[in-house]
């Protein structure tokens, strides 16, 4: 049986019980949270999420990109969220990379380079306010009042504030 089968076979078992409000794709609590897909991070159980509450978006490191930006701007601007919720982790897997290193590694296998940013990171703190930053200097994303970022602790399940950095000149 491979994972997808196993997978199917969970969804099949489970059935129609997954409660929430299933009745608009607008999320009820007007919230976004970008994570990482990192598989330690939980974030229904987290957050004690039902469906329809929120939306969630992940990619590796739970990094602003340009497809996350197009991703929160129709959030916003099409399904009415107003606030952001970034969450990136500890012993994250793009600590363990570096930028040229893995372009290096994907260009010797394939013989072309990336045109895209891996987005590694030493810091994880760091990564957040950069992710943040970019949330709240895109001319696509119009409500960036309410965006937080976040460290979640993969072994203690703890989450840390992390503070912009135009908040500390406030």
């Amino acid at each position: 049986m491979t994972a997808i089968d196993e997978l199917l076979r969970r969804n099949y078992e489970l059935g129609n019980v997954v409660p929430g409000d299933r009745s608009s794709a607008k999320p009820s609590l007007h919230v976004a949270i970008l994570t990482c897909m990192d598989s330690r991070i939980r974030v229904f159980e987290i957050f004690g999420l039902k469906q329809g509450e929120a939306h969630v978006l992940r990619n590796a490191g739970g990094v602003v990109t340009d497809d996350m930006i197009r991703s929160l701007a129709l959030s916003q601007r099409k399904l009415d969220t107003r606030e952001i919720l970034l969450v990136h982790h500890t012993n994250c897997g793009l600590e363990m990379v570096t930028e040229d290193g893995f372009k290096d590694e994907l260009e010797e296998d394939t013989g072309l380079r990336p045109t895209w940013s891996v987005e590694a990171f030493k810091v994880v703190e760091n990564s957040v306010r950069a992710s943040m930053a970019r949330i709240k200097h895109s001319a696509f994303i119009p409500y960036t009042d309410k965006v937080r970022g976040f460290v979640y602790d993969v072994h203690t399940g703890e989450l840390r504030e992390v503070e912009a950095l135009d908040a500390k000149a406030a």
